[in-house]
């Protein structure tokens, strides 16, 4: 083959492979569509319905509900579907999930809804990050995998945006069930992704595993020299349970990670996300600043994830949290304050805004991308299915009971004591990060292994 033909042959991979990426990480999208659309149409489904403040936590709660049993079976369905199939049957889901959730006829059939689009994302979101891990090159695998979560943060902007646009009329039904229209074209779009070459060769399919790379990598060196690693690690096989039976200090980086993803949630992000109108409401704004406001919080969440990407590899895992947990500190006791000496006029209401964006940047910019990557990053590769598939399980547990107790404390202990707690929760995770979490910036991940395996404390097995 001539120079000319192999600088084509690369070319073509290299278009091939971004787009293969780049349509898998949509599935973030998704993702981000569903936790993004019900925090707009809550306050319009709440008075139609006249339904209690419990039952709206209930709709919202339901979603995390059901991701948390779609991730427990995501593992399953990966290896015996592959994941791709596991792909397509996430996006089914979602198409069928908000179909149902736009002609809900009450309260009870929103929930069920909910639960089924939960299932999609549950599955989608084990499911698209490991599609992406295996089938990107190693020099471009990170990128490629950060453009997932940022497809997060953009679903979670152009929800708040629609719901924007229909909240002029109500219209909550269009906001829940327009969102079909971006699934059913992932799903069309994912029916033309090849099958993953780690999977193939797992299932024995050597030959179509290597076509599957040769159309990815467009080199046979390349291909046969991943082919040979890819098989190589192969014969370690996954014995997640059983290590963790046994060996105690597997069992200290599965609750870690366990932690780790109770750190994430409590941070109380997802507070915002799921009831931003509601936080602005009891900040005296009407219905219509309420929902541009909350435009500005996904907008916020999507700028501020850049830095993360920037940054993770030149700062260092510990000192981008440490800013993070600081800066939600500060910010969600401002905001309380605020709410506890009264927001009397338009300069308060606009520094509490403020005060509340900035509490968004510092979650954008740490704890939200920087704990996945913390996550993948300790856990040994004999066990590494388990360790993932726990923490992200304890992920939409954690998940589901922020969206389910908002409201009652509100109701209970007031705003001021709601944001005030939250406050009070980031500071100890401030404590936690330097007490527990290691910092993993340039330090291999077989490294990280033989360190935690060897016995070392867990702020040090990154050393």
């Amino acid at each position: 083959m001539n120079a000319q033909a192999i600088t084509s042959t690369a070319t073509s991979s290299k278009a091939f492979v971004v787009f293969v990426c780049v349509l898998a990480a949509l599935a973030g999208l998704m993702f981000g569509l569903d936790i993004g659309v019900i925090s707009g149409a809550s306050q319009f489904i709440q008075a139609e319905y006249k339904v209690s403040d419990h039952t709206i936590e209930w709709i919202v709660s339901s979603m995390m509900f059901g991701a948390a049993v779609g991730a427990l079976a995501a593992g399953w369905l990966s290896g015996h579907l592959g994941r791709k199939r596991s792909l397509v049957l996430g996006a089914i889901l979602f198409v069928i999930g908000s179909l149902l959730s736009g002609f809900a006829w009450s309260p009870e059939t929103l929930i069920a809804a909910r639960v089924v689009l939960g299932l999609a994302i549950g599955i989608a979101s084990f499911t698209a990050p490991l599609y992406l891990a295996e089938v990107a090159p190693e020099h471009i695998r990170g990128a490629m995998i950060s453009t997932y979560q940022l497809m997060i943060t953009i679903g979670i902007f152009v929800a708040f945006l629609s719901d924007t646009a229909f909240s002029y009329n109500g219209a909550w039904r269009w906001m829940l069930g327009i969102i079909a229209i971006p699934g059913a074209l992932f799903l069309l779009g994912v029916l033309f992704l090849p099958d993953s070459p780690r999977w193939l060769l797992m299932r024995g399919r050597r030959d179509e595993a290597i076509d599957v790379l040769q159309r990815l990598r467009g080199d046979r060196a390349v291909v046969a020299r991943e082919t040979a690693d890819i098989e190589e690690q192969l014969k370690t096989p996954q014995r997640g349970w059983h290590l963790f039976a046994e060996n105690r200090n597997f069992r200290r980086s599965v609750w870690l990670g366990v932690l780790l993803q109770l750190m994430q949630q409590f941070t109380g992000m997802n507070v915002v996300m799921y009831y931003a109108p509601r936080i602005f409401k009891e900040m005296g704004y009407d219905t219509s600043a309420q929902m541009w406001f909350t435009a500005l919080v996904g907008l916020t969440n999507v700028l501020a994830t850049f830095i993360a990407i920037a940054l993770i590899d030149r700062w260092g895992r510990k000192p981008i949290l440490y800013t993070g947990f600081t800066v939600m500190a500060v910010g969600l006791g401002v905001v309380g304050t605020m709410m506890h000496n009264g927001i009397h006029d338009h300069s308060a209401q606009i520094f509490t805004v403020t005060m509340l964006l900035i509490f968004i940047v510092g979650f954008a910019m740490s704890a939200g991308p920087l704990i996945w990557t913390l996550c993948s990053e300790i856990q040994p590769l004999k066990g590494r299915d388990f360790g993932i598939g726990v923490s992200t399980f304890t992920n939409w547990i954690c998940n589901m009971i922020v969206g389910f107790t908002f409201l009652s404390l509100l109701n209970s202990i007031g705003n001021a004591g709601t944001f005030w707690m939250y406050a009070a929760l980031n500071a100890v995770f401030i404590l936690l990060t330097f007490w527990l979490i290691p910092e993993t910036k340039g330090v291999t991940l077989e490294q990280i292994e033989r360190n935690l395996l060897n016995g070392k404390r867990l702020r040090e097995i990154g050393r």
